[in-house]
């Protein structure tokens, strides 16, 4: 994981049996030098640790966050209720439906409350997402995104 006093990317996920699809997300983070941290806390069993960590993210210079899960999916709509960040949801594949329940909880947003949401289990693009929203207003970044697309349509 890329350690930094000041992440860009704040990365949030409903449970621990999240982390293996959301290590995807962490390892292109870190394959593009991007700072990040990590959490586990669901909306719907630790709604005060979301509500506390969404509301801060903004004034610790956090970017843009990445909020994974599965079945009823609310973590992502939950915390971009609490920031004006970009949120990017990533709906987890699950036992029971395979993940078109997280997907569809995920991208059912109210009008006014935007998610941006990417494939089941699609940590990888969500990380991808997230640093092109940093490239935008970041020349190092840009560079690296440039580079990473130069590189994907040479391979």
């Amino acid at each position: 994981m890329s350690v930094s006093d000041q992440p860009l990317v704040g990365i949030i996920m409903g449970s621990a049996s999240d982390a293996e699809v959301v290590q995807k997300a962490q390892d292109q983070l870190d394959a593009f030098g991007l700072p990040y941290e990590v959490i586990v806390a669901s909306a719907h069993r630790n709604p005060d640790k979301v509500r506390s960590w969404a509301a801060a993210l903004a004034g610790r210079g956090v970017k843009v966050v990445i909020a994974a899960a599965g079945k009823a999916a609310a973590l992502p709509g939950v915390v971009a209720g609490f920031t004006t960040l970009p949120v990017i949801g990533v709906p987890i594949k699950t036992s029971d439906l395979g993940g078109l329940d997280s997907l569809l909880s995920i991208v059912q947003m109210p009008s006014g409350v935007p998610v941006a949401t990417v494939a089941i289990n699609g940590a990888k693009n969500a990380a991808i997402l997230a640093c092109e929203i940093i490239a935008s207003g970041d020349s190092a970044y840009a560079a690296k995104m440039r580079q990473y697309k130069e590189d994907m349509a040479h391979a």
